[in-house]
């Protein structure tokens, strides 16, 4: 469903850049041939309405939820996904379940700044890529942040997911605004 409408936008001309999240790191070469999408690396750097601008999921930005960090390390290494692709569509759907169910308890029991990102990483990566605009998901606070960076000013982006009430960031004529729906 959700393939069959992305393939829809990109025939219809509309380009369309995905990079993972949480759930879907297994995404790659069928699904960006079913949609037209283009996968982005992460961290991706874009001129985006003639501002340098740092495009990342966000996780990696929440250094100090060191549980999350690790968890992270091990579902994106080649070997856990070879290993998890080789179980029987069942023994995935189960164990998708019972990931989902493990995070829910693990973010009912952590403290909130814990889960969010850490701002000293945020300055980094700013720093590191000379971007003046971040824009990332995955802590969900959404908001329009403004900060300094070594005397520039910088601004940072959080989008909404997709399961509440939703969104995404609108950028036209160089302005930037949140839009949700």
């Amino acid at each position: 469903m959700v393939a069959a409408f992305f393939h829809r936008l990109t025939q219809a001309g509309t380009r369309l850049h995905v990079m993972h999240g949480n759930r879907d790191f297994l995404m790659g070469e069928r699904f960006c041939a079913a949609t037209g999408a283009q996968l982005l690396a992460e961290p991706t750097l874009a001129d985006i309405g003639g501002e340098r601008t740092l495009l990342m999921h966000g996780d990696t930005l929440c250094t100090d939820d060191l549980e999350y960090q690790n968890w992270r390390r091990t579902a994106r290494s080649a070997d856990w996904q070879h290993a998890f692709l080789k179980k029987s569509l069942a023994e995935r759907r189960a164990a998708v379940h019972g990931l989902r169910e493990r995070s829910k308890e693990v973010i009912q029991a952590k403290a909130a700044e814990i889960m969010d990102v850490n701002e000293d990483a945020v300055r980094q990566a700013l720093r590191h890529s000379g971007a003046t605009r971040l824009i990332h998901g995955h802590t969900h606070r959404v908001g329009h942040h403004r900060l300094k960076i070594d005397d520039r000013p910088c601004e940072r982006w959080v989008l909404p997911d997709w399961y509440g009430r939703g969104g995404y960031l609108e950028i036209k004529d160089g302005r930037a605004r949140l839009v949700r729906w």
